[in-house]
């Protein structure tokens, strides 16, 4: 990166006239894009940098557009598209998420966030109704429109980097039909406004008390409830259902002064914008947390899911998909999904204790805390290969009893204690949050659950802590 930074200092010379004295790098963690503040003795400005130029040219066509229109987005102070680099004003580090993230309890807001957020939907109907006038729609990336190629590579993108990665099964072309189906009913909604695509309270900056707008690049024309679904269920700030329907109500009071509304349909409409969104967002958390090991995506999905049980518990979601709901009903149920959700809310020290075959691999810790151990078991007698233990397991009685009988398994367990207790008092100590253990085995059904289950008691019963226990391989074979 030492060129690009060449090359942003060289363009910020050029703008400022003036020597640059320091260079910061910006944490962005949900993109690709590199963004620098870039200061002199007496101007600052955001250096970015994006290998994609197309993007880049949306950009910079939608910033000059905006800021005609009167709308609040960054200034644009310099570009030079060759080197993929551009200078956008300094609005500071200050955005609604991180005003949100101060605050304890979602369900009682600040009189100062709700108000802001019923700001930031005045600005965004200023967005979809006037910034959609006139724009050039041409230079949007990667499609001119939120249309079936656009929804189906939405909903594909769950499919792959959410479902096989998180190992949910489905059935392919039943799934398909129902991506059909649901995309079809969303084309069905008005589709002539501009959609930003990605508003949200981290894309939304509060600079000298007013709000600014950031990362619309992936703007195209498309429907309204996007992006209202977008702001309001945008998972980790886990919004009330009850402020979501005040500020809902909020927005459509304020857009039918600027069109005409029908607020049944548009909220028949708004509902299945929040599934796919909610849905491409998983896709996302996915991609980043499973496929790039970014743990804190992956630490999200609890609040994504929470969202999504919600819609089918209140019977919210589009009629005639039974696919593709079985499917979410495995998602919420799923165990290995649940121990993020007990990594998130738990302030206790949460100990996970695996049992796993070798022939599947070593499970993965998604907590973001790694470290941990692996005991291999294979050195201990194996039941299963007497006859009389083969279509049991480490939980069953005849097994334990066994395994209970032999000299080495006691051994090894005692060593296994020894060496978990020090870990566990030391995590205490230090305050961690996690703690991930696995006892491995040919198959992962005798040996390793039986000391998987042996452990868990051990740690109950010495230390204050919660234990969650999984035994991969049974619960892949149905066995739990």
């Amino acid at each position: 990166m030492n060129e690009v930074i060449e090359n942003l200092k060289k363009l910020y010379r050029e703008w400022a006239n003036e020597e640059v004295i320091s260079v910061s790098p910006i944490v962005q963690s949900g993109s690709y894009r590199k963004y620098y503040r870039i200061s002199g003795k007496i101007k600052t400005a955001i250096g970015a940098f994006n290998p994609d130029e197309k993007e880049n040219k949306a950009f910079i066509s939608f910033t000059k557009h905006f800021l005609k229109k009167g709308l609040n987005v960054p200034k644009l102070y310099a570009q030079q598209l060759k080197e993929n680099i551009y200078l956008i004003e300094d609005l500071g580090d200050k955005t609604l998420f991180s005003l949100i993230g101060k605050v304890k309890a979602s369900d009682s807001l600040s009189d100062q966030l709700f108000s802001y957020y019923k700001e930031s939907l005045s600005h965004l109907i200023r967005f979809q109704i006037d910034g959609g006038k006139g724009l050039d729609y041409s230079v949007c990336y990667p499609r001119e429109k939120f249309d079936k190629q656009s929804m189906m590579w939405d909903l594909n993108y769950f499919k792959y980097y959410f479902l096989k990665l998180a190992k949910i099964p489905f059935d392919e072309q039943k799934l398909e039909d129902d991506f059909n189906g649901f995309s079809k009913f969303l084309l069905s909604a008005d589709s002539k406004y501009f959609m930003y695509r990605d508003v949200q309270s981290r894309n939304i900056i509060v600079h000298n008390d007013k709000l600014y707008f950031v990362d619309y690049q992936g703007g195209r024309q498309g429907a309204l409830q996007y992006d209202v679904a977008s702001l309001l269920f945008q998972a980790k700030v886990n919004l009330s259902h009850e402020i979501r329907e005040k500020l809902l109500s909020y927005y459509l009071d304020q857009l039918s002064k600027r069109t005409k509304v029908n607020t049944k349909e548009f909220k028949n409409y708004y509902y299945g914008y929040v599934f796919i969104r909610l849905l491409q967002t998983l896709g996302a958390y996915g991609f980043r947390g499973y496929y790039e090991n970014k743990s804190h995506f992956l630490l999200s999905i609890p609040f994504a899911l929470k969202n999504l049980k919600w819609l089918l518990d209140e019977n919210l979601t589009p009629k005639k998909l039974p696919e593709l709901k079985r499917v979410l009903v495995s998602i919420i149920n799923n165990e290995e999904l649940k121990k993020l959700e007990s990594s998130k809310s738990d302030k206790k020290l949460l100990v996970t204790i695996n049992s796993f075959s070798y022939k599947e691999g070593i499970p993965k810790d998604y907590s973001g805390n790694g470290g941990g151990f692996v005991f291999d078991c294979r050195a201990l007698e194996n039941p299963g290969r007497y006859s009389e233990y083969m279509n049991s397991t480490g939980l069953d009685e005849n097994v334990i009893h066994f395994l209970n009988e032999k000299i080495e398994v006691n051994k090894f367990l005692n060593s296994v204690y020894e060496i978990v207790d020090e870990s566990v008092k030391k995590y205490i100590q230090r305050e961690f949050k996690n703690l991930m253990i696995n006892f491995g085995c040919t198959g992962g059904q005798h040996r390793s659950v039986y000391c998987a289950e042996n452990l868990a008691g051990h740690v109950r019963d010495n230390f204050d802590v919660s234990v969650f226990v999984n035994h991969t391989q049974l619960a892949q074979k149905g066995n739990l």
